[in-house]
């Protein structure tokens, strides 16, 4: 005999009906046009800052975009989407080289536009200018690379955590921090407005480590960890400097309007070659040199100048130790 089959009970919910259409006198999309005509009246009065007129801005996205576009011809098979060999790395150079070429030079003459029209200057040739500059960047690129080589050796001989360039072309935050300013240094160079410091500014919200891209920096540079790395725009750094996190490069302190009375006057230290910094030093003034060899210990403020070969260190701090009461 077979077994009897199980039978399923079914237990009826009422439903209740739906609310929508009670509730839809919540919205208040009517509220929204005041707000609106206030942020309108906002601008109009030019109380706040906007960017509504027929010359086109720079895009961020863009610039971003270019950065990496300039990585990929730095470091050729690092960050390609394509293999590469000896058969096919003229042309994809070639080819990124022209891309480059095309956007960086809209890029420029856009920046170059909107500055004039700014500060109310005569016509510029902001077009011709823009290809102009944009070709004088890719001549640039060799000694950009050369640049970054001498970069990565310093890296490596500098730090026994890695022995690998390619770790360190990958993921060593101090290093992309580095190329990118290296990029935007010798816009900078050109006096291409804006794009220089939307580069640098990606940089630091990547890494943590704040670079002006008008600050001077010799080959060899080596920036460890990195986090909280401050260097401001009139700093010079010589060869084969080496900092440690949460090193500052920085002014003394400034008048309110000093974004006027100091301009083009150099407000941030100098570094000679073969400094090494430890962590936590701040360094600031114009006229404070570090000289060449020296050796600054962690956790420091300096406001005047160090002659060559010198070691500053701190006194060791008294430590008070506290056990549990006996």
């Amino acid at each position: 005999m077979s077994a009897p089959k199980n039978k399923q009970s079914f237990i009826t919910i009422p439903l209740e009906p739906c609310d929508h259409v009670q509730n839809n006198n919540a919205c208040l999309h009517d509220k929204i046009p005041a707000v609106v005509k206030e942020l309108v009246a906002s601008w109009q009065s030019k109380n706040c800052f906007d960017h509504i007129g027929p010359v086109s801005i720079p895009s961020h996205r863009t610039i971003i975009d270019i950065v990496y576009q300039i990585r990929q011809l730095l470091f050729p098979g690092y960050f390609t989407p394509v293999k590469l060999h000896s058969t096919n790395l003229e042309y994809y150079i070639g080819q990124k080289a022209t891309e480059l070429y095309e956007n960086l030079s809209e890029q420029i003459t856009m920046a170059i536009r909107h500055d004039c029209r700014r500060v109310n200057l005569p016509c510029t040739n902001c077009e011709e200018r823009g290809h102009l500059l944009a070709l004088a960047f890719i001549e640039s690129l060799p000694q950009i690379t050369a640049t970054l080589a001498v970069d990565i050796r310093a890296t490596l001989a500098g730090d026994p955590a890695t022995n690998s360039s390619d770790e360190v072309i990958f993921s060593y935050p101090g290093l992309l921090a580095t190329a990118i300013f290296r990029m935007a240094h010798e816009l900078f160079l050109l006096q291409v407005p804006i794009i220089p410091r939307i580069m640098t500014e990606h940089a630091h919200s990547l890494t943590g480590i704040d670079i002006h891209p008008g600050a001077t920096i010799g080959p060899g540079l080596f920036i460890d960890h990195g986090t909280g790395v401050v260097i401001g725009e009139t700093t010079i750094i010589g060869d084969n400097v080496r900092l440690y996190q949460g090193v500052t490069l920085g002014a003394l302190s400034v008048p309110r309007d000093a974004g006027i009375t100091l301009r083009h006057i150099k407000r941030h230290p100098t570094i000679e070659d073969e400094v090494i910094i430890y962590a936590n030093t701040i360094i600031l003034g114009g006229e404070t040199v570090i000289g060449k060899s020296s050796i600054i210990g962690g956790n420091i403020w300096l406001t005047e100048s160090v002659p060559a070969n010198t070691k500053v260190m701190l006194k060791r701090p008294e430590l008070i130790f506290s056990g549990p009461k006996g």
